[in-house]
């Protein structure tokens, strides 16, 4: 049987259009706007929630302190090394004194020199104020001149004036060594306080000035940390700090990385 050319165009768009229609309905029942709503069935049971939040931070410190010789020099030797723990006043090395001991055992004989030149001009005091005293008694009787009895007192004068001039050499001296042992004394580098290394910026044998920071200590008990969190997903979070932490201002700095914990605002 022949079916006329327009019959079978007609026929061909139907078979195509057909299975199309078809296949846009099962579409739209499945997965379109009509599709079922899928549900899933669990079991009820009482569970912590844990609510996550992550974020990028560095662990900081709130106290740096930051150890260096007091005058310019060579670092001689260095004990200590990054992550090891230190006490307060412990030596974590010691600058090269160069010609310190020198200078100390120079000013040393200088103080003895100072109290031998005390030691005469203490004598020398004595005598004159003997002297002094034996031509008041023989102006007294008129057994010697006034004009010899005024010498003897000027000659006392004098040696009260060298025997106040030698006291005090003989001070200055004993200072300028005390200096020069507190000086001898800060060449040890010595921790301020129970710390932690966190740096050595210096090894020995290296040439430092005056304030340089040889040794970085942090405090343990002062870490907090600095982090940053998204906006969006952390607009409806805020941080709280368990009872006996420290919680920096505003809660965006804590005390420690255990102390603080984030929940979701009672509010949502």
């Amino acid at each position: 049987m022949t079916f006329p050319h327009l019959q079978r165009r007609t026929l061909a768009l139907i078979a195509v259009i057909a299975p199309l229609l078809l296949l846009f309905v099962y579409v739209a029942l499945r997965s379109g706007p009509m599709a079922p709503v899928a549900v899933t069935v669990a079991k009820a049971e009482a569970r912590r929630i844990a609510p996550a939040l992550s974020g990028v931070g560095t662990v900081q410190a709130r106290y740096t302190y930051k150890v260096g010789p007091t005058f310019a020099g060579r670092l001689q030797r260095l004990d200590v090394h990054v992550g090891d723990t230190v006490k307060a006043g412990q030596v974590l090395g010691e600058m090269d004194p160069v010609d310190l001991d020198e200078r100390i055992r120079a000013q040393q004989a200088g103080i003895r020199s100072a109290d031998a030149a005390l030691r005469q001009a203490e004598a020398r005091q004595r005598f004159a104020q003997s002297q002094a005293k034996r031509y008041e008694q023989l102006l007294s009787v008129r057994s010697t001149s006034e004009e010899l009895a005024v010498t003897k007192r000027q000659e006392l004068d004098v040696a009260d004036a060298a025997l106040a001039a030698a006291r005090e050499d003989a001070g200055r001296q004993r200072a300028e060594l005390e200096a020069l042992r507190a000086q001898r004394g800060n060449l040890q580098l010595r921790a301020p306080v129970a710390a932690l290394v966190s740096a050595r910026h210096s090894d020995p044998g290296t040439t430092v000035v005056a304030g340089q920071a040889v040794v970085e200590l942090i405090d343990p008990a002062s870490l907090w940390i600095d982090t940053r969190f998204d906006q969006i997903s952390a607009a409806d979070w805020w941080l709280i700090c368990r009872p006996g932490s420290s919680c920096g201002p505003g809660g965006a700095r804590v005390g420690s990385a255990a102390s603080c914990a984030s929940n979701r605002s009672p509010t949502r």
